[in-house]
């Protein structure tokens, strides 16, 4: 990539000099304060936000030595991303030391997340290079997208159409490690391709893509074969009207060797397949007004054998289906602008093992957000949800932003959320887990303050928030006096309320630019995220998931050189969870643009760190791979 062109803010700090995108051969410059956050209602530019919103650029993700969503996502800061295997196979993702059942993920602004289990949450069928930014809102944002989003809520944005483009991408590497034995004989190797297509005109825009995933599975049992595809389309009908739609699939196996119910599950294999759709029309009736009515469908099954020798037995098929009607509006005035509309979710799922089961979400809005006093931002707003398991519950909550002096910004945020049990949780059937159908729903309330600021050139961001779960959910086996590893690994798990949950949470970043003479520049990135429960203790002969997976401290540091056609990336993470040891990893990549062509390599975990970032699967070890992308 061409030097200029890494000058922008990384992990949603802003940056005062320029933000660069390649058009054809040239470059065109934006402010990255121009970036807009879209919440379904209100558009609000980034540099206008009041609560805390971290952002990873197109630019950023094609200069990373990542290979999936998952890998990019474990570079900011405050989210924990546990995965289960490379190339985005399976993983967990939460946000302030949450558990992953209770982040919101979305596309493009619609819900995506699975009613059946969290595990399915990142069944994305985008693939990385059809991305444009990936935006994290950390904090209480239920009052902005319902349900679910207790800790926070993470939204992919796809590329938006700019010119006729095409860009192929392939990858592949080996740890040139042998295989374990009993699985085969040979290196461990894996690799991927993609496909990124842009096709139309201003009235009417088309995005394809097509990835695809193979690796032969660094441990017994766990190789995963994966293929996406997604396409979205766009139609201005004229300057107040317009269509716009998408459509994705995934089809997704992998060897689940401890991914769930470890020790016992060492032949276990799974197979998932994604639907996803959604059609809206945008309409703006003169300044004032806009409205957006919108329809979307995710399908998910879910094939879980336990033996995968022996189908006739321990074997899990779940078909579950969740179908949303919203509408959203945005009315301007003079006082402000208000935000209103409505959402109804319909869950359905059908399971040889769950049962058949099926609820339903009404939920409804109202958000009001001004700038008439001169310095301060305020936001404030309630979601009132109908859950026919759970019945009514509203969460309300304000945003206020002060810019007490040029360049610096203080924020403060309060809101509550709720998050409903999956399907998973209440009803699940299997010999090392079993759900609970009295289960009661997670109700929080946080607070949080943030200070935003430039000390010279350097971008700095500090923030601190308090949050109080009731009736907290947490998968548990008492042990009681059992001593006997094999005995206890018999107790299944169970899903209990186990009153509350207190949270403390500190973290800051710092950013920064150095441009060096005309054709160098060096940016770095550096976060810290601490966590401090007030209540996570359990009686003795309790062994807790949850509690075994907690993140404590976690530090990240991004650095990225260019020097004319050359670039040097390199992403480290120190982790330090509740009961496990701490690991750091350190990934690099070199790589070198000519013309249309970008060539690069990759080594990952570098110091050959033993880690595990979920359960009982230890993640690879050093890893070598190349990488090849034409951007036409």
């Amino acid at each position: 990539m061409y030097s200029n062109k890494m000058l922008f803010s990384i992990a949603g700090i802003i940056c005062t000099n320029c933000m660069y995108a390649q058009t054809d051969n040239t470059l065109r410059k934006d402010s990255i304060s121009e970036v807009v956050i879209s919440e379904n209602r209100f558009q609000i530019p980034f540099a206008e936000r009041n609560k805390n919103i971290e952002i990873i650029t197109a630019q950023d993700i094609s200069q990373m030595p990542v290979k999936s969503i998952s890998e990019v996502l474990a570079f900011i800061n405050g989210v924990d991303v546990r995965q289960r295997g490379p190339f985005g196979t399976q993983a967990d993702i939460s946000i302030d030391g949450g558990t992953f059942e209770q982040a919101l993920i979305l596309l493009n602004g619609v819900k995506i997340s699975d009613p059946q289990t969290g595990h399915h949450t990142m069944n994305i069928p985008v693939a990385l290079d059809a991305i444009e930014r990936i935006e994290v809102l950390r904090g209480p944002m239920a009052r902005v997208y319902g349900v679910n989003a207790l800790t926070g809520a993470i939204n992919i944005v796809t590329k938006s159409f700019a010119k006729n483009s095409l860009t192929v991408h392939l990858q592949g590497g080996s740890s040139l490690e042998n295989k374990e034995e009993g699985d085969g004989s040979g290196k461990y190797w894996g690799g991927g391709a993609q496909v990124v297509a842009q096709l139309g005109n201003k009235d009417f825009q088309n995005l394809i893509s097509l990835s695809t995933n193979k690796t032969n599975g660094q441990r017994y049992n766990s190789a995963t074969e994966d293929m996406r595809l997604y396409y979205q389309g766009a139609y201005n009908l004229n300057a107040s009207n317009s269509l716009d739609w998408s459509a994705g699939y995934i089809d997704n196996e992998f060897g689940a060797n401890g991914y769930y119910a470890a020790p016992g599950d060492k032949e276990s294999y799974e197979i998932v397949r994604t639907a996803f759709a959604h059609f809206s029309t945008k309409h703006y009736f003169g300044e004032k007004f806009y409205i957006s009515p919108r329809i979307s469908n995710r399908y998910n099954s879910d094939d879980y054998r336990y033996y995968r020798n022996d189908l006739s037995k321990a074997r899990s098929e779940h078909k579950n289906n969740a179908l949303s009607l919203e509408l959203n509006s945005r009315l301007t005035t003079s006082l402000g602008q208000f935000g209103l509309g409505l959402e109804l979710r319909d869950e359905d799922v059908k399971s040889n093992n769950l049962g058949n089961h099926t609820r339903e979400n009404f939920g409804s809005y109202l958000e009001y957000r001004t700038e008439l006093l001169s310095k301060l931002t305020l936001h404030v707003g309630a979601y009132s949800n109908y859950n026919s398991k759970y019945g009514w519950e509203v969460y309300p909550g304000v945003d206020v932003g002060y810019q007490f002096i040029p360049k610096w910004k203080l924020n403060l945020n309060v809101g509550k959320s709720q998050r409903i049990p999956s399907f998973t949780d209440l009803y699940l059937k299997q010999p090392a887990n079993v759900g609970n159908p009295d289960l009661k729903s997670e109700y929080a309330w946080q607070y949080e303050t943030s200070l935003q600021g430039k000390i010279g050139g350097t971008q700095l961001e500090i923030r601190y928030f308090y949050r109080d779960i009731n009736d907290f959910v947490d998968w548990t086996k008492n042990a009681g006096n059992v001593t006997d590893p094999t005995e206890i690994s018999k107790i299944p798990y169970q899903p209990l309320n186990l009153g509350n949950n207190k949270m403390h949470g500190v973290s800051a970043s710092l950013s920064r630019v150095y441009v060096i003479g005309f054709d160098r520049s060096l940016k770095y990135v550096l976060g810290y995220n601490y966590l401090s429960p007030e209540d996570l203790s359990y009686q003795t002969g309790i062994i807790s998931k949850y509690v075994l997976e907690s993140l404590k401290h976690q530090a990240l540091l991004r650095i990225l050189y260019n020097a004319r056609n050359w670039e040097f990336s390199t992403g480290n993470r120190w982790i330090k969870r509740e009961l496990n040891k701490p690991y750091f990893v350190s990934d690099v990549r070199l790589g070198y643009t000519i013309h249309h062509w970008n060539i690069y390599g990759d080594v990952t975990n570098i110091a050959n760190a033993s880690y595990q970032e979920s359960g009982a699967v230890l993640m690879p070890k050093r890893w070598f791979s190349f990488g090849i992308r034409l951007s036409l």
